[in-house]
């Protein structure tokens, strides 16, 4: 079963365009996570927030990314990373239009 993975953290930027330009490689080596389907990135500057929203192929590809990761970010300087899996309901999820439908 397909889980979502939410991830959030405090972050100082940077933030839009700069954003891009220095994380462009990290979001390349993303894409050849084991399980990895598709990646919403997520950050707000005014909260000074970041993180993203992920669809796995299942839990055990969500959970062992969520560890790697949060190892990760917090090599980076990132204090805290909140994690959190959901199932996903796909009736509903068609209804409203996702992407995975």
């Amino acid at each position: 079963m397909k889980k979502l993975l939410q991830v959030d953290f405090d972050f100082e930027g940077p933030f839009g365009e700069e954003m891009t330009a220095q994380l462009a490689g990290l979001a390349e080596s993303i894409n050849k996570e084991p399980g990895f389907i598709w990646k919403l990135w997520t950050e707000n500057q005014q909260d000074q927030l970041a993180g993203g929203i992920y669809l796995f192929e299942d839990e055990v590809s969500a959970k062992a990314y969520l560890k790697m990761h949060s190892a990760r970010l917090k090599a980076m300087g990132v204090k805290e990373v909140r994690g959190q899996i959901f199932d996903v309901n796909l009736p509903l999820s068609t209804i409203n239009k996702s992407p995975i439908a």
